[in-house]
């Protein structure tokens, strides 16, 4: 496993105390903790080159825009797209998923099809389901079965002729199912559709080859994997996101405007109108920096490990439930879970006054939520600084939530 002790010193918050007592930070599906790294590039930018990008001759922009671009090439080679011209920056992934449903359904016609599952987060049903209302078009969702997972057979059975454009979560931030959308692509592909994966969950935590994945759409915030918020990332395919129209208009996006039209700006400026988020860009870069210098694999086959034993000690609490898969092959770092007798949220209330953050509620997936005859859940989170003590800290916790509750 990692060595978290030396981890945690990269990160000044987890230093803190909560009540009195050390913080155990166990909601990174929600958004994670930044290193040291990421929030001195994002202050050396502020300090000594702030200024706008692509709009200068002077050095400052000069700076901030080798910055900017470079922030883009490394997101690229991160997730193993061909080049920089694939990595549109967005304020985060639904803002990516948006872009997509409104930008890919633009030329769909009423009666066609959009594929989704069960298991979405609101950011990848929502957008869908209003351009759906708007256009006329069907919406169409494959099944979570008892095992937590998605059911191949029914996507086989969806995905037909009509259908123009399939997304999925590739991990869920309730269940922690890593979903195959690299078969889905496959079945998308044969029947001539799009594949679109949210990778939100995922990017943080998995390595990530959009070219073997071979999804034509891939989002992720910044966010959740140790950069800061309000920066994102879509991953198009080059070929398709030349075809398409722009979503946003406005300064920074243009060839050439005249009084009654415009030439739009190559990629990926086409999509990136206004002034960006340049510090914010700067910051996701050296998060990238980071988990490099850790190694995804590493972090992949550290958190396996810690779930592994996560599940074990959890299961062993009378009166818990956990929603999610049992094995942990195909399986994120993500437990949600109930104890009979303590309604969620007292439950983090609890955990709270012990220093230990977790979320409590319908995750941002009511459809879900229905689908599994609940109204909400727990949910613990972990991540590269979290170890097999925060573990131990949380199921100590519940204890003493059941003693209070008598459950």
């Amino acid at each position: 496993m990692l060595n978290v002790a030396e981890i945690k010193k990269d990160f000044p918050i987890l230093d803190g105390n909560v009540h009195k007592n050390n913080l155990i930070y166990l909601d990174n599906a929600a958004t994670s903790q930044k290193p040291r790294s990421v929030i001195t590039a994002m202050t050396r930018y502020y300090e000594q080159f702030n200024a706008n990008v692509h709009s200068g001759v002077h050095k400052l922009s000069e700076l901030a825009t080798e910055e900017y671009e470079r922030a883009h090439e490394k997101v690229a080679r991160f997730i193993g797209a061909h080049c920089a011209e694939e990595i549109i920056f967005t304020k985060n992934a639904t803002e990516a998923l948006n872009l997509l449903a409104y930008t890919l359904c633009k030329r769909l016609k009423a009666g066609e099809e959009i594929i989704l599952t069960e298991m979405e987060h609101h950011s990848n049903l929502v957008p869908w389901q209003q351009i759906a209302k708007e256009k006329g078009l069907i919406l169409r969702f494959i099944r979570v079965g008892k095992d937590f997972r998605l059911d191949l057979d029914h996507a086989r059975s969806l995905i037909t002729s009509k259908t123009k454009i399939v997304s999925s979560t590739h991990m869920s931030n309730v269940l922690g199912t890593i979903n195959p959308v690299k078969e889905l692509a496959k079945l998308a592909h044969g029947r001539g559709a799009v594949m679109v994966v949210d990778g939100a969950q995922s990017i943080a935590h998995l390595p990530i080859n959009v070219k073997d994945l071979d999804c034509d759409f891939f989002a992720f915030s910044g966010h959740k994997m140790l950069g800061p918020t309000g920066i994102g990332a879509l991953y198009g395919k080059k070929a398709l996101l030349e075809k398409m129209d722009p979503f946003l208009f406005g300064g920074g996006m243009i060839r050439e405007v005249t009084l009654h039209d415009t030439q739009f700006a190559d990629l990926p400026a086409k999509f990136e109108a206004g002034t960006p988020s340049i510090a914010e860009a700067i910051g996701l870069s050296a998060a990238v920096d980071y988990l490099k210098k850790i190694g995804m694999e590493a972090i992949a086959s550290h958190e396996q490990e810690l779930i592994r034993y996560a599940l074990k000690k959890l299961s062993g609490i009378p009166g818990i439930t956990i929603y999610g898969p049992n094995e942990t092959v195909q399986r994120g770092a993500v437990i949600a879970f109930n104890v009979e007798g303590i309604h969620p949220h007292d439950l983090a209330s609890i955990l709270d006054r012990h220093g230990i953050a977790v979320r409590a509620g319908n995750h941002c997936t009511m459809p879900l939520m229905n689908r599994l005859g609940i109204n909400g859940s727990a949910r613990a989170s972990f991540y590269l600084y979290n170890d097999v003590h925060d573990v131990d800290a949380l199921v100590g916790a519940i204890g003493k939530a059941k003693t209070l509750f008598k459950a």
